[in-house]
């Protein structure tokens, strides 16, 4: 039986998931979470065979809270179950460690297939995940970016893209108003953004913020 957390900020999608799972003999769901640094935390404390991943979270995004795990749990099986899917957002979570990427939009079906394929040492795609990695492989630069961020400077991405101060995001890091200006000039110039309504976009574009959570 696998230890499964799920981490996933929508309510109505994280119970009914918990719900669904809760009775699978082929689990054992030992957490659930809707905050990135609290999933984090969570996992270490648990310490799960498997999750079920949301790329867009607060506190946290799903890309670093996979990173940082990664370097924790070598044998964690993750799947990312998520409601948007784009070239960058895709390869990056392929890169932090993810086994398996499915689309929100395949149905419950689709997922539980994902799932016992990642948990069971697989990888697994959804159809429209699919199709986007064919095209990607087809055409290389769909999925470049000017150059990789951080994590800090994706922290600070995030943040700036919900619209916190710098004071604000600077008491929230616990570092210094200078280094996070530091930070955010270095990731304009990586990706050759100049204002912060630039940097939201691109923020949205990539998976990193919904767009409600715009100002």
């Amino acid at each position: 039986m696998k230890r499964l957390v799920i981490i996933e900020d929508q309510t109505a999608i994280r119970e009914m998931l918990v719900e669904i799972l809760r009775s699978d003999p082929n689990y054992q769901l030992v957490g659930e979470s809707g905050d990135g640094q609290n999933a984090y935390n969570l996992c270490m404390e648990v310490k799960p065979d498997v999750i079920v991943l949301d790329a867009k979270l607060p506190g946290l995004n799903g890309v670093d809270v996979l990173r940082r795990l990664g370097k924790q749990f070598k044998n964690l099986r993750v799947l990312v179950f998520s409601g948007h899917e784009n070239p960058v957002l895709v390869r990056e979570m392929l890169e932090a460690g993810a086994h398996g990427f499915v689309e929100k939009t395949a149905g419950l079906t689709e997922f539980k297939k994902g799932l016992e394929t990642v948990a069971n040492g697989g990888t697994y795609f959804g159809p429209a995940v699919a199709a986007l990695l064919r095209n990607v492989v087809a055409n290389p630069a769909a999925s470049n970016t000017a150059d990789f961020l951080t994590d800090r400077e994706r922290e600070i991405l995030q943040l700036v893209a919900e619209s916190n101060s710098t004071k604000e995001i600077a008491s929230k890091l616990g570092i210094s108003v200078k280094t996070v200006d530091n930070h955010r000039t270095n990731l304009m110039r990586k990706l050759n953004l100049h204002d912060v309504a630039s940097l939201t976009r691109y923020a949205l574009e990539v998976g990193l913020i919904e767009p409600k959570k715009m100002a």
